[in-house]
């Protein structure tokens, strides 16, 4: 499978200073013990495909739309991988007005690891 570089640079491992990245294996548990999934990516940027029970929440409307996140719920966001800043974004913005570190995680790996590794996907709902 090739990857087109042209749509984005290396994201680092970190999204922001205390928030956990997680791989596949995490997110899987995570998201069976209660944790929300997050799909950060805006209506361009995506194949029509997402994870599936992800919610929709894109990255430029993170901030008007924060009071449907739990901070209580452990909130995984995720876009469409490694080399895309959609996600970093808004675990940055969430931070920025307050949210806790310790209530986000980020997949990093994000569509494009979901999708090589065979994952499961969905229907993605705008």
């Amino acid at each position: 499978m090739a990857v087109d570089t042209a749509w984005g640079e290396i994201q680092g491992l970190e999204a922001a200073p205390g928030v956990r990245t997680v791989g596949e294996l995490e997110l899987i548990e995570l998201v069976g013990q209660g944790a929300a999934l997050i799909d950060c990516r805006t209506a361009g940027s995506f194949g029509g495909r997402t994870i599936p029970d992800s919610v929709l929440l894109p990255h430029d409307q993170v901030l008007e739309r924060r009071s449907e996140l739990n901070p209580g719920r452990l909130s995984i966001l995720f876009c469409n991988g490694p080399q895309c800043p959609q996600s970093p974004d808004a675990i940055r913005q969430l931070l920025e007005v307050g949210y806790s570190a310790d209530a986000l995680a980020y997949y990093r790996g994000g569509m494009h690891d979901w999708v090589t590794l065979a994952m499961p996907t969905g229907p993605r709902e705008d």
